[in-house]
């Protein structure tokens, strides 16, 4: 007789990436980001010219596909394509670095101040709400003055502002983990305090933070895009989707095309990224199992 092995038992994990997946506009949307990201990154290598060569034969060219510029060109001849997936290529690469890191730095401190508790949790969230009463803008155009401008100060001035929300989120999740048994039982154990919020602390709210990181994204990339746009963030000649619609704006009555393919790419990495993070969430809930 033949015995039939019982179903193996799907871990949290599993469990969760199944829900996940069974969200078909999330994973329409995972599609769509991939081919958005995968045309940035590698799209303007498949053209002999980058977005900052002028051609000057094709000035203001309009939309012709049978030419070498799909898309037309700008004032000064630039392959309008090229330079937006070039500026994509920056948007996305500062978006998602950007919320990696802001995500990473608020992780850590929220960990720390809600397992500390106390006085020490006390001062430093007085910290995170004194930085919480700085106006956004001009919190961010000081400190890229302080750090001299360019794409490194920008980076670091949106981290600096966006790593708050992840902080004060942590910080609630790791005050109710530090009083359940299994960190009261690794407490007993004698780990240390660094070992308790690195390997107990930290791993227990990687759904929470997996759920904001995705809505993290979008709001770098939206702040990025705002800052080029107010003429603060990415400087010309280089192109990042920010200034690119700037200049599309200030063209939009008499060339509608330099705004609306900018525009139109931005706008569908956010719908993107927003339909991911919902199917995140809905994937993560722990009331909807």
């Amino acid at each position: 007789m033949v015995e039939i092995a019982p179903p193996k038992s799907l871990s949290t994990f599993q469990l969760q990436l199944r829900r996940f997946r069974s969200n078909r506009l999330a994973m329409l949307s995972v599609a769509v980001l991939a081919l958005i990201i995968f045309a940035c990154f590698f799209g303007p290598y498949f053209f002999p010219f980058t977005g900052e060569d002028a051609d000057f034969d094709y000035i203001n060219a309009p939309i012709d596909f049978g030419s070498a510029h799909w898309f037309g060109t700008d004032d000064f001849g630039r392959d309008l394509l090229v330079r937006v997936l070039e500026g994509g290529r920056v948007s996305l690469t500062i978006g998602f670095l950007g919320a990696a890191t802001a995500g990473f730095i608020g992780v850590l401190y929220g960990a720390v101040a809600g397992y500390a508790g106390g006085r020490a949790d006390r001062l430093m969230m007085r910290a995170v709400e004194v930085l919480y009463g700085f106006p956004y803008v001009i919190l961010v155009i000081l400190l890229s003055l302080l750090f001299g401008g360019g794409n490194a100060a920008l980076f670091a001035a949106i981290v600096f502002t966006l790593w708050l929300t992840p902080a004060v989120i942590v910080r609630a999740q790791a005050q109710s983990l530090a009083r359940r048994e299994f960190v009261e039982a690794a407490r007993a154990g004698g780990m240390t305090a660094r070992q308790i919020v690195l390997e107990h602390i930290v791993p227990n709210c990687i759904s929470v933070v997996i759920v904001y990181g995705s809505l993290l994204v979008p709001e770098v990339i939206l702040s990025e895009s705002f800052l080029s746009f107010l003429g603060i963030g990415i400087k010309e000649p280089q192109a990042s989707w920010g200034n690119l619609i700037q200049s599309g704006t200030s063209a939009m009555g008499t060339d509608l095309r330099l705004l609306l393919l900018p525009g139109t790419l931005l706008a569908l990495v956010l719908f993107c990224l927003n339909f991911i993070a919902d199917g995140l969430r809905d994937a993560f809930d722990p009331n909807d199992r």
